[in-house]
């Protein structure tokens, strides 16, 4: 049976069309997915993030265990800072993405909800040290607040200077007496932060914030535009664009791959054969010049021959044109490059461009 999120009724009550994902009940979409899209770029909207996992970890050596166990460097981390980071299998597969928090006297590590059990168990089979780990997925709810006119909304509440967390920063702060985590982080390309709270407090939380924000045309949001909205910034969705199949040098995450850690990671050996050698395939992303919206699963010509397929691929409301992305062989990735995609029998022109595809997000 799927799970219900804290706000499942708030769903409900705004007539939300109700699907299941990452094994909960989320809504696709309020008011369609064009119109909801275009809200969180050019005002404010609010998404359940509640299927994500939450995983703590305490003790003396959790900052060096998930060191060992990510990619980025976690060392270097302050206290309040936020890091973008992948999870990998020795053979440098990627496990999952995740946001590491460095919390005053523990780790939080957010994951991808469909992945929650597995990382879960990854992390406690290779418990090393002294740590603490404890999933607190179902006592916490989590809400995405995103859109240039987030920050208006939130300091009407917030019992704190928003304007001094920066991007990938995060901070202890009451909301109208309520404890909370905030941090300056997304998945739209836009300004906005997301919120932790405890269940109990959960209604209570997404009252205040749409009776903050009606000033500013305030909507809850569906799955349906966060895919529309990462997808237009690049933003990888796990399963799709990055799976165990696939590692983070061939993604373009290079940047949160730190081969130099003194102490190593799990991957580390692979991934530094896979940079020596060079990789053989790159995740591109390409505009339709045809008539065409591409879609998952399509497959990918370049000079009348198959070399890939799209890993994600959608009308972008705000660029107006079929956007997406997929591997590619090394030799055919540069910007420019002419591709086919076939879809449902038809064939149809692409190029790939320089990414992200929006270039005009609030994002600070």
């Amino acid at each position: 049976m799927p799970k219900q999120t804290p706000f499942y009724e708030k769903h409900i009550q705004n007539h939300g069309r109700m699907v299941e994902f990452a094994g909960h009940l989320l809504p696709m979409q309020f008011k369609g997915i064009i119109p909801e899209h275009l809200t969180v770029r050019k005002q404010v909207g609010v998404f359940d993030v509640s299927h994500m996992g939450r995983i703590e970890v305490y003790g003396r050596d959790r900052i060096s265990f998930v060191d060992y166990l990510t990619t980025n460097d976690v060392e270097g981390l302050k206290e309040f800072q936020v890091q973008y980071s992948t999870m990998c299998l020795p053979n440098g597969g990627i496990i999952d993405d995740l946001l590491v928090y460095r919390l005053p006297d523990h780790m939080l590590l957010v994951v991808n909800g469909a992945r929650h059990e597995y990382d879960l168990n990854w992390i406690i089979e290779h418990k090393k040290g002294d740590v603490e780990i404890i999933d607190r997925t179902s006592e916490i709810a989590q809400l995405a607040i995103q859109g240039p006119k987030s920050e208006p909304v939130l300091e009407k509440l917030c019992a704190i200077n928003l304007a001094s967390i920066g991007y990938y920063w995060s901070a202890y702060a009451m909301l109208d007496g309520i404890q909370i985590l905030i941090s300056r982080t997304g998945y739209t390309g836009e300004d906005g932060f997301e919120i932790y709270v405890e269940n109990r407090f959960a209604s209570q939380v997404w009252d205040l914030i749409f009776k903050a924000g009606q000033e500013y045309g305030i909507e809850p949001i569906g799955l349906g535009a966060r895919d529309t909205l990462r997808l237009e910034m690049k933003y990888c969705l796990y399963g799709n664009d990055i799976t165990e199949e696939t590692n983070p040098l061939e993604a373009g995450l290079n940047f949160v791959v730190k081969l130099d850690k003194p102490n190593g990671f799990i991957g580390k050996e692979a991934l530094l054969k896979s940079k020596k050698e060079g990789i053989k395939r790159k995740l591109v992303g390409f505009e339709m010049t045809d008539n065409l919206i591409p879609r998952f699963g399509y497959e990918i010509l370049i000079n009348g021959v198959s070399c890939g397929k799209v890993t994600s691929g959608n009308w972008g409301p705000s660029v107006e044109r079929g956007i997406g992305m997929g591997y590619v062989p090394i030799e055919f990735s540069a910007v420019g490059t002419e591709l086919t995609i076939m879809g449902r029998g038809k064939l149809a022109k692409a190029k790939i461009v320089k990414t992200p595809f929006y270039k005009f997000g609030s994002r600070k």
